[in-house]
């Protein structure tokens, strides 16, 4: 530990604010900014990381919390909140110990990487009656929260078909010089990073997937001989924009083992139909939604904010005409749009609080099973899979929003 992280106090400062942990300080970690406000209602008092570089960036940014490598120091700290920011396979070994030590708990997505895993999560917070929240801040994201305004007023009637195309135009620098690379951590990135737009496909759509199918390939970074441990640098050390064209990207993990493309297919619960399709060597980097029901369909150009969602409503002889309307994208302050504020206030209240938020542990799950069976799937020659369901207690305490047994 190096002489700065030394230095840190050794007891939790006093505090009237919430007194909120993070373990894990490292590609999320920017989310302490959201959540220590000292004089404001929250203040982040421990931060718990297994990395000399972990600990000294949290030092150097939060000088008043207590920096420490032990997880047994902070679950017996007096804490409100603990914010779980671990690489997603250890999403499950830590927040099963927060939340059996009874502090609220915010588990960054995907909740875990296997569905066991995910699942262990559920049973300890419905067990424990400990509040667990999920960070799929997409649901606060301006341009989600808009299309899903549109399909509750009813603007295009009832959702048949949602289809996602997800041009990940930095996944070389983002997935594939790291830990990320490999099965073992990941699953799949379809998975990793697909969680979000499941999540988002099923919101829009009103169900979850009960029956999936889908295909892919490592069909570009496999190539790439230029290969480097990289434990030793983050992301931010590595990216370029200069680091074009994908097939001469340098300094990929050692090991890749997940797919850079892949398209899978879904049944919804309610019927609707859904498709998810992403690629990781894209030239550009966004999301596009389109949604399709009964009386028309949306679909978003660009993803952020001035960017626009065009609606067609009114039948046309042929070829492509303007929409009926076109809805600018909102602004918002802070990450994605202001959807990382949005998302903190949110698990604040509700740690402190309780009762229903926007996101929900039951569709985070179900986001992690789709992506998992998804994964198998596209290994085995791209058979039909079907959902494993949840106990029905399970989806009754969690939509209710986790009340007090």
């Amino acid at each position: 530990m190096t002489d700065v992280v030394q230095e840190r106090p050794d007891t939790l400062p006093a505090t009237k604010d919430m007194r909120v942990g993070i373990v894990g300080f490292g590609l999320r970690a920017s989310l302490w900014k959201q959540v220590h406000k000292p004089g404001q209602g929250s203040e982040v008092v421990m931060v718990c990381d297994l990395s000399e570089r972990g600990r000294a960036d949290a030092a150097a940014r939060i000088p008043t919390a207590v920096i420490t490598a032990n997880l047994d120091e902070l679950l017996a700290a007096d804490l409100d909140a603990v914010l779980v920011l671990t690489p997603d396979n250890r999403h499950a070994e830590v927040a099963v110990q927060t939340l059996t030590a009874g502090i609220p708990t915010f588990c960054e997505k995907p909740l875990d990487v296997s569905l066991e895993a995910t699942d262990s999560i559920l049973a300890t917070a419905f067990e424990t009656g400990t509040r667990l929240y999920v960070g799929h801040n997409m649901r606060h994201m301006p341009v989600v929260v808009q299309m899903r305004e549109l399909i509750q007023a009813g603007t295009i009637g009832e959702v048949k078909a949602v289809w996602c195309r997800h041009f990940v135009g930095n996944g070389g620098d983002y997935y594939f010089k790291d830990w990320h690379a490999e099965r073992a951590n990941t699953t799949s990135l379809l998975l990793q990073k697909g969680a979000h737009d499941i999540d988002v496909i099923h919101w829009l759509a009103g169900g979850y997937t009960k029956r999936v199918s889908a295909i892919g390939d490592l069909a570009v970074y496999g190539d790439v001989t230029s290969r480097r441990d990289n434990t030793d640098r983050r992301m931010g050390d590595w990216f370029s924009l200069d680091n074009w064209p994908p097939a001469e990207q340098t300094d990929l993990n050692p090991i890749i083992d997940v797919e850079d493309i892949s398209m899978m297919q879904m049944v919804l619960d309610n019927g609707a139909l859904a498709s998810y399709q992403q690629c990781h060597f894209t030239p550009d980097y966004w999301r596009n939604y389109t949604v399709i029901g009964t009386k028309g369909r949306i679909e978003n150009f660009g993803d952020g904010p001035g960017d626009v969602i065009k609606v067609w409503t009114s039948r046309s002889q042929g070829g492509f005409v303007t929409p009926d309307q076109e809805i600018e994208i909102r602004d918002g302050d802070g990450g994605h749009g202001g959807a990382d504020p949005l998302l903190i206030a949110e698990f604040l209240r509700f740690a402190r609080d309780g009762g229903v938020t926007d996101t929900s542990p039951i569709a985070a799950r179900e986001a992690v099973a789709a992506g998992v069976l998804a994964a198998q799937s596209l290994r085995s020659r791209g058979s039909s899979l079907d959902i494993p369901p949840l106990p029905a207690a399970w989806i009754e305490y969690f939509n209710a929003g986790q009340p007090a047994r």
